[in-house]
């Protein structure tokens, strides 16, 4: 199953950038063992409308439109279930075990994550109710799909 993080913004060069290909890097790595592969990314660029609303529902539809139409949706929003990394294993491994081509995972920019998305989302997930930038969100994101991907193949990385 083809795994892939769509994001609003461009992350710049320095560390952030850096940190989040390592993450890439190491679940891709391991997410070929699991059938959990290729890990990409993509980036939209942010909505130049003067209305928050209007700006994070421009955002919703552009990355809806670079994500395949055969892949399931996780949407990142801090209304959606809070979840252990354990059950995030569990959750890539049930999208994979049924069969899902493809799974994306959509952040929003700096206004959140328009209502489109949400609403065409098989799942929703929140990191908690602080708020990210979304630049860290995207590392946080990549690291967990690498933990829940050793969680999944015994690896010792994660320790409860």
């Amino acid at each position: 199953m083809r795994l892939l993080i769509a994001a609003v913004g461009k992350l710049k060069q320095g560390p952030e950038r850096e940190l989040f290909a390592h993450y890439l890097a190491r679940a891709d790595a391991i997410g070929r063992k699991l059938g959990l592969s290729p890990l990409g990314a993509i980036e939209v660029a942010e909505a130049k409308a003067a209305a928050a609303k209007v700006r994070s529902e421009a955002e919703a539809h552009a990355l809806l439109a670079k994500v395949p139409s055969s892949h399931k949706l996780i949407c990142l929003d801090r209304g959606g279930d809070q979840l252990g990394s354990e059950e995030f294993a569990r959750v890539l491994a049930e999208f994979r075990d049924d069969g899902a081509q493809g799974l994306a995972f959509l952040i929003g920019g700096a206004d959140g994550l328009g209502l489109a998305a949400p609403f065409k989302a098989d799942r929703v997930v929140s990191f908690g109710p602080m708020t990210l930038p979304h630049g860290l969100a995207r590392i946080v994101l990549a690291e967990q799909i690498y933990r829940a991907e050793t969680i999944l193949a015994g690896h010792p990385y994660h320790r409860a």
